[in-house]
């Protein structure tokens, strides 16, 4: 194949992480693949020319995104002259549909464009299918129901599976990890993953700190740890943390250590949700935004459930508290009653079992980047 030039577009840490391993992929399959684009650190380490860092990038909720929406048509105009000028074989946009596909719409078909980890329109904003039809070239997609879904719609997606798979794996076991870090093994570990933006801290930390207190009246015996990603700032947990007397540590950039060593998990809907079930963790679906961004987006929610693990399975498998529903003390009665029956806690972790079948097998990445680079042969 000749020299392909491709950017990469992604705007967030998790988004970054699978873009990375899909680089990594793609070089593995063909080195003269020339590869630039958006991101940090990780992409950065992948042997990416980064342009442009995007830490500080993300949004959520609308009002998020009006205060850095001069950022984002910034970085819009800065990319397509970058494009016009450069003129690489193909863009590959890696999830952040919000920016990503009003970018693909601006492109207009003029290069090539690949959507690995597609939007999920099959949960809210459906319209965007459209766009999708007209502007993307190839889609990858990452669910198993997606493929039909976006065939009634007459699009034509490549699913890979779940990249996770490849990801969610933890360095020490639950001893070494328990010794590691101090924590006592006859007691039950609770993990809070509480997201990993600033405002899903700042409106879900306070929630599962409030029902951490609870937990602890009704259970014996017991410690809380936090699982922070290490782009946030340290700051934005302790400050919430003073005014609760917990047994309680946070720990960094240790994820899935703190998944697989905890005996339950707090945790906001989203990716994280999958991760605990990969390790067939118990945990609960906490989710929490601000009054307006709420009532805005609920009605575009086309899904029974908001729970990743819950959508993956097709049936709630993992309870869920959610805006008005994030009620400290209902949390802990569900947590502390599950902790307190061995019966229905072996339940509930035989039935997150069967998550990684529904999710496929591992190779998502490696997957996915044969079906880019063969796409960029045939260009």
């Amino acid at each position: 194949m000749e020299e392909k030039h491709v950017l990469i577009i992604c705007g967030e840490p998790s988004g970054e992480l699978h873009a990375a391993n899909l680089v990594q992929a793609i070089k593995q399959i063909n080195p003269a693949v020339e590869i630039s684009g958006i991101g940090s650190d990780l992409l950065h380490n992948a042997d990416v020319d980064v342009f442009y860092d995007i830490r500080g990038l993300t949004a959520l909720g609308l009002f998020d995104v009006f205060k850095k929406l001069p950022r984002f048509l910034r970085l819009k105009r800065f990319l397509l002259k970058k494009i016009e000028r450069e003129k690489p074989d193909a863009v590959i946009f890696v999830d952040f549909s919000g920016f990503n596909l009003r970018l693909a719409k601006a492109i207009n078909n003029r290069v090539a464009t690949i959507y690995y980890i597609g939007p999920q329109v099959w949960a809210s904003r459906e319209g965007r299918v459209k766009t999708i039809k007209k502007y993307i070239s190839k889609l990858i997609v990452i669910f198993p129901f997606e493929k039909e879904f976006y065939k009634r719609h007459g699009i034509d997606a490549d699913f890979v599976g779940h990249p996770l798979l490849d990801i969610v794996s933890p360095t020490l076991s639950k001893n070494e990890f328990l010794q590691e870090f101090g924590f006592s093994p006859q007691k039950k570990t609770i993990a809070l993953l509480p997201g990993s933006r600033k405002s899903e801290i700042n409106y879900i930390l306070p929630v599962m700190l409030k029902a951490a207190v609870e937990i602890q009246k009704k259970v014996n015996n017991v410690q809380f740890l936090i699982a922070k990603p290490p782009h946030l700032d340290l700051k934005l947990y302790t400050r919430k943390m003073d005014s609760f007397k917990l047994n309680l540590k946070i720990i960094e950039d240790r994820t899935y250590d703190c998944l697989q060593a905890a005996d339950f998990a707090l945790v906001a809907s989203g990716t994280a949700t999958l991760e605990a079930a990969i390790l067939e963790t118990p945990l609960v679906v906490i989710y929490k935004m601000g009054l307006l961004n709420y009532l805005l987006y609920k009605p575009q929610v086309k899904v029974p459930y908001i729970g990743m693990v819950n959508i993956v399975a097709g049936k709630k498998i993992a309870e869920e508290f959610i805006q008005f529903g994030t009620k400290p003390k209902k949390i802990a009665d569900f947590v502390s009653d599950t902790l307190n029956n061995p019966q229905r806690l072996a339940t509930l972790k035989q039935n997150l079992s069967p998550i990684k079948t529904y999710l496929e097998e591992g190779g998502a990445s490696l997957r996915a980047a044969r079906i880019i680079v063969d796409f960029l042969e045939n260009l």
